[in-house]
């Protein structure tokens, strides 16, 4: 027999405020059609004043305790993926352990930018095949709209804020790949394209927060082939092909970029969960709220074989393959 890392609840968190293309146009040269044209995104997300990180991640968890059917303390190890926390330190994990009133465990965060979701679930991963930990809250949480520049149009229109969590339980399996959970896992970084997507500043370099970054056509490029790659790797890992896949769920940051993934995974759009157009680009939570989604609206079913695939800056990429 084999343990598991089992998903057994989900649950995502959009802020109130409702941001569509059209609001852009009066402060920007943009239009709602140019945004749609080049990204897919028609809204998106901003968490209110005085709004937080954390706040939007204990909102999420809530949620994706409840459809598990456990109380905080329950939980052994929270692990949040953010680049947007609150306050340099403490984490934002530490933060999400008060507010949901746990009283045991540990928490921490990780770093991966858009990618960070699925680092946070192989850490997961890990500590439940070693018996580090039983139950692990993994949660995926930005405000990136506190580090745009809203002059400049080819990035400010792209982002959203939001909160997505999920729990993973250790089950015992079979070891083969009509298991539940985690069937497979691969990450990869490579820092020679550090300059493709960065924030301009931090705690020892200027002491700011900074704003963000892209150079947008040549992330593109390496975004489709690296995406394919990772995706590929995770599914041959678990002996698994691209006719086993049920749903993908790859991170959600341009329509352009989901599409030519899918088309070199030789995957129907009609297998791609897609919520860009609602949310825009979310970072580390846009997978968990795609995913969320999805099973909110019933198209991710018991049993269903998902590829979850992320690339954020770094640059750093990876793929999970889990049943649900």
């Amino acid at each position: 027999m084999t343990v598991r890392a089992v998903p057994t609840g989900i649950g995502h968190y959009l802020p109130d405020r409702v941001v569509p293309n059209s609001e852009f146009e009066d402060t920007l040269e943009t239009s709602d059609e140019w945004i749609r044209s080049r990204s897919g995104i028609e809204r998106r997300h901003f968490a209110a004043q005085g709004e937080t990180t954390s706040q939007m991640a204990v909102k999420a968890a809530e949620k994706a305790l409840a459809m598990a059917g456990l109380k905080p303390d329950d939980i052994d190890a929270v692990i949040v993926a953010t680049s947007t926390p609150d306050l340099t330190f403490p984490s934002v994990g530490t933060m999400v352990q008060q507010g949901l009133g746990m009283t045991r465990g540990f928490a921490y965060d990780v770093q991966a930018v858009c990618a960070g979701f699925i680092y946070a679930l192989a850490n997961a991963n890990g500590m439940i095949l070693s018996g580090q930990a039983e139950r692990v809250l993994v949660i995926g949480a930005e405000t990136f709209s506190r580090i745009m520049d809203w002059e400049d149009r080819a990035t400010c229109v792209l982002f959203g804020d939001g909160a997505g969590a999920l729990v993973l339980e250790a089950r015992t399996g079979s070891g083969h790949s009509d298991d539940r959970g985690i069937l497979s896992v691969d990450l990869n970084s490579d820092g020679q394209y550090r300059d493709m997507l960065y924030v301009d500043g931090g705690v020892s370099s200027t002491g700011t927060s900074g704003k963000l970054r892209m150079q947008g056509n040549a992330l593109f490029r390496q975004a489709v082939e690296k995406l394919a790659s990772t995706a590929n790797k995770a599914l041959e890992k678990a002996a698994l092909g691209h006719g086993d896949v049920d749903w993908i769920v790859p991170h959600q940051a341009n329509i352009r970029i989901i599409q030519g993934t899918a088309k070199k995974l030789d995957v129907s759009m009609d297998k791609v969960i897609v919520t860009v157009q609602d949310h825009g680009n979310t970072s580390a939570a846009s997978i968990p709220l795609a995913m969320s989604v999805g099973v909110s609206d019933g198209r991710i079913k018991p049993g269903d074989l998902l590829v979850a695939e992320a690339i954020g800056g770094g640059l750093a990429w990876g793929a999970v393959v889990l049943r649900w």
